[in-house]
């Protein structure tokens, strides 16, 4: 059975232990496409937070010795049947209280108040004006009395509970933020970029009301998670799975400070990387860590597993399991291995909704992950995953602090199901020659325009369509390649970059001219959310 080797309740205890006293936030998710984005503002501000189900119990939540909540948006309406609820341990526990959207709506109705649907629905932009009042005024001490701000509402609070006072309005919303000292609720997202001095008011929520220390930081971290690697892998041994890619590379480096010799890190060809990524990645981790690095070329295996194969989560499942099996006949050769480490990152975690966070009623599975839904049930080994609970630049100050090199800190993400998910429909090896070709020409084009430093991630993907062109005195009919290329921080949100026009017109004039069976480019101009990075 695959166990997990890092419970959410145990990194705040493992950074006490190590001498860091770290406070720590919990958000209830109530289902907001937002909700992991708060979680992020928290942590950017240096107060460690875990975003969790909205139904978990004060047993489960003590173990993270909370000092605020925090409570997320979300698409239902409090006054509805089966509406998820606030759960009663927030008022026994007296913890300082933020409600978000849904979230203030919650506090509304749980502590007497009414809340109805507004007359007008208020999405988008909107001025919130500030009328401090009382304790809870310190939720926007230092900043001006006219905010921009993000809304996302249909239903609106129409009676203040007893003890809370109007702090802000806006043109919709008669009481845009309310409070009552250690309760405070903001109709609004401060989460978003859209909304001016979000974080101001997060922290000022955080450090003026629930006097939060910002203690949390990628060397707090560094420490508890070097004891806690020692303490439970001991004198056993650990096969890491290698992509070359940031997190796998941070975490070969954590867990070699940590255990040294007792790390061999395998590098496996799964027949999906991208052009000369077998090579680049072995001269790359060679030359920068003293581990003795393992390669093993698997592409005819996951191909021919991956044969007929058309939907995409069925695709993750076969890849994560194929490459249990790899690492398990490649510890039969070395072994014995113990343990299995992985770069799974937070944002994995999330979107694939498995355990907590992610079980509760308002959780959706986005994609199964292979790393994290798609390992099989009968694995040998235990998982070590230093960095579950880490977002993606939070790993790259890990490495900086470790000292892995700036080229490998600063690769541009690569999924672990490789060019899979990039290639729609059954995956055949001529299509992954074109892909491979063209996604080579979009990375030495944005690179070479210098684009790059721009942007979080960019890549060809090859579509099941084909239409008519025309090449010379010649018809032709051949498939189509999308270019994707997005901003992001923390890949739980990202919008599409708006690369040079020049830059695109080139990139397209040398995919259709130099790679055969491609004939027409178009590029993906769709943010996240709606739309996910990668096409499966």
């Amino acid at each position: 059975m695959t166990q997990s080797m890092h419970s959410v309740d145990e990194s705040i205890a493992l950074l006490n232990e190590t001498g860091h006293t770290v406070d720590s936030v919990v958000i209830l998710d109530f289902g907001s496409q937002y909700s992991q984005l708060i979680t992020r503002r928290v942590r950017e501000i240096g107060i460690y937070a875990e975003l969790i189900a909205h139904d978990m119990t004060w047993e489960e939540v003590s173990r993270l010795n909370p000092k605020a909540v925090i409570l997320s948006g979300g698409p239902a309406s409090v006054y509805e049947d089966g509406a998820p609820q606030m759960p009663g341990w927030i008022l026994e526990q007296n913890l300082p209280t933020l409600g978000i959207c849904y979230g203030m709506q919650l506090i509304a109705h749980t502590m007497g108040g009414k809340v109805e649907p507004a007359d007008h629905r208020e999405y988008g932009p909107a001025n919130l004006n500030v009328e401090p009042i009382g304790d809870a005024a310190q939720l926007f001490e230092g900043l001006p009395t006219m905010i921009n701000v993000w809304m996302s509402h249909g239903d609106h609070i129409s009676v203040l509970p007893d003890g809370f006072d109007i702090l802000a309005w806006s043109a919709n919303s008669p009481a845009a933020a309310m409070g009552n000292g250690r309760m405070v609720g903001i109709q609004f997202h401060p989460e978003v970029n859209h909304t001016d001095f979000g974080t101001d008011i997060i922290r000022n929520f955080l450090v003026n009301i629930a006097g939060c220390d910002t203690n949390w930081s990628a060397e707090s971290f560094i420490d508890a998670a070097l004891k806690d690697i020692r303490e439970r892998v001991g004198d056993g041994r650990v096969l890491l799975g290698l992509s070359g890619g940031v997190d796998s590379s941070v975490a070969a480096a954590l867990i070699h400070k940590a255990i040294g010799d007792q790390l061999t890190p395998v590098f496996v060809n799964n027949g999906l990387l991208r052009q000369g990524e077998a090579e680049v990645v072995q001269e790359t981790f060679t030359k920068a860590f003293e581990t003795n690095l393992v390669y093993v070329d698997a592409s005819e295996q996951f191909l021919s597993k991956l044969r007929g194969v058309t939907d995409p989560e069925e695709k993750r499942k076969i890849i994560g399991e194929t490459f249990v099996r790899v690492f398990e006949a490649e510890a039969e050769k070395a072994g014995p291995f113990q343990f299995l480490a992985q770069g799974t990152l937070y944002p994995d975690v999330i979107e694939s909704a498995t355990g907590k966070p992610g079980d509760s009623k308002t959780a959706v599975k986005i994609k199964t992950h292979h790393n994290v839904g798609g390992l099989p049930e009968d694995m040998q080994f235990k998982l070590l995953e230093p960095f579950r609970l880490l977002f993606k630049d939070e790993v790259r100050q890990v490495g900086r602090l470790l000292g892995v090199p700036e080229e490998i800190v600063e690769r541009q993400p690569f999924p672990g199901p490789g060019l899979a998910v990039r290639l729609l429909g059954e995956i055949t090896e001529p299509d992954l020659d074109l892909l491979r070709r063209a996604d080579a020409i979009v990375r030495e084009e944005i690179e070479a325009a210098g684009e790059n430093q721009n942007v979080w991630q960019y890549f060809a993907v090859l579509l099941p369509v084909q239409s008519t062109g025309v090449m010379g005195d010649f018809r032709t009919y051949a498939k189509t390649c999308a270019v994707r290329a997005i901003s992001s921080q923390d890949a739980m949100t990202a919008d599409w970059a708006r690369l040079p026009y020049e830059v695109l017109a080139k990139i397209s004039n040398r995919i259709v001219n130099e790679v055969d069976g491609i004939n027409r480019v178009v590029y993906d101009i769709t943010s996240k959310p709606p739309a996910t990075i990668e096409w499966e």
